[in-house]
């Protein structure tokens, strides 16, 4: 389609979060305002979809409360979703740990701000653990997809739609300040219904729907077991899935990085001040390319590691003070050095930041000596 016909608004990243559920037939939202994420409730409030499509909106008492009624929108087979900030998110592990363990499907959006605590109002990064590792208990994992405009985080909610029902997983758009804030023009997707209850029926045959109403047998969930081997099995046919999420839904983009010599792995808007830096250094005549992983997990490891082979080494650049590094160096696995820079507390680095943090690392690196540290600043 010509560029020029499509219709594009001017939207922040929250507000496109709204109003790209509404139009992905979102069932339900239940959430509690934190900053720097409260447009998301505030837009579907304004939006009103309750009257149009008959979605459900909820101010929780709490983030503990919200989690729990996306736990029981799953367990129906709605698709429902719920976002909030880093402190809110971490009230939301045990729930989170729940659904993943009953097989759930539900979007959790995680718009980040510095910590940690309490922290600071200001966007950060510092939440990749919490993500991708998870503070819930047990064997799970979540799969955490991460935008980096405002365009990806509506494409996001149409991806997490996707995947929660296609793996039965939760999914967590972890998103950050910078970009749920920042404006940029986004073309929202069309409109698709809400699935009916019949579509639910054919669509979820592992659904509860009360005594069994609709022709549907009884089902009913539940994360506790008190036979360790059922629990062992269970564990083992996650295990299983998750292996194969691995194999099928890695995503990852690359920037100038077929030649590269050196390269930056960054996500979110840590992605968006290192293409301005790849830019610069090239202009310099430096060989720099930038991967950015698109899905957090699964972690792009195959393709890093591929590319280890040729590179001299690799800069992490996240607002944090330094969590996806441990990835990337479990990736590449000792075929290169592995140095990280960024800004924490809720500052962002800037790419003349992140050019001197790469030139340091190619002078400390130039006398082929693998550094003590590995460590930027």
């Amino acid at each position: 389609m010509d560029e020029q016909k499509k219709d594009y608004v001017l939207l922040k990243g929250n507000e496109v979060i709204a109003k790209a559920a509404i139009r992905y037939g979102y069932d339900g939202f239940f959430g509690y305002p934190i900053t720097p994420q409260s447009e998301v409730l505030e837009t579907l409030a304004v939006d009103k979809p309750w009257e149009t499509t008959g979605m459900v909106v909820l101010q929780a008492e709490s983030e503990v409360a919200s989690i729990n009624m996306l736990y029981g929108a799953g367990a129906t087979g709605k698709l429902a979703f719920t976002s909030s900030s880093s402190p809110g998110i971490a009230l939301m592990q045990e729930g989170i740990s729940y659904m993943a363990a009953c097989e759930l499907p539900g979007v959790i959006v995680s718009v980040g701000r510095g910590g940690p605590g309490l922290g600071t109002i200001q966007p950060g990064q510092a939440d990749y653990n919490q993500a991708v590792y998870g503070g819930g208990n047990g064997d799970y994992n979540l799969i955490v997809l991460a935008p980096n405009s405002v365009q990806e985080m509506a494409d996001c909610m149409g991806k997490a739609k996707e995947l929660t029902f296609k793996w039965r997983v939760p999914v967590m758009i972890l998103s950050d300040g910078v970009i749920g804030q920042m404006m940029e023009k986004v073309e929202l997707p069309p409109f698709t219904p809400r699935r009916t209850e019949e579509e639910i029926h054919q669509q979820c045959p592992w659904a509860t729907n009360g005594m069994g109403l609709k022709g549907r047998k009884y089902n009913y969930h539940s994360s506790l077991e008190f036979d360790p081997l059922v629990m062992e099995d269970r564990n083992h046919k996650m295990a299983e899935k998750y292996r194969k999420i691995e194999a099928e839904e890695v995503d990852y983009d690359t920037y100038k990085a077929d030649d590269a010599e050196y390269l930056i792995v960054a996500y979110g808007i840590s992605s968006r001040v290192s293409m301005k830096t790849v830019d610069t250094l090239r202009e310099q005549g430096v060989k720099v390319g930038m991967l950015r992983p698109k899905t957090l997990w699964p972690f792009p490891n195959r393709i890093l590691n591929e590319k280890a082979e040729n590179l001299k080494c690799i800069l992490c650049v996240e607002q944090s003070e330094g969590q996806m590094i441990k990835d990337v160096r479990l990736a590449v696995e000792g075929q290169v050095p592995v140095y990280h820079t960024g800004r924490s507390g809720g500052m962002i680095s800037s790419p003349a930041d992140v050019v001197d943090a790469f030139k340091a690392m190619a002078r400390e690196n130039i006398s082929k000596n693998w550094p003590k540290g590995y460590w930027i600043k």
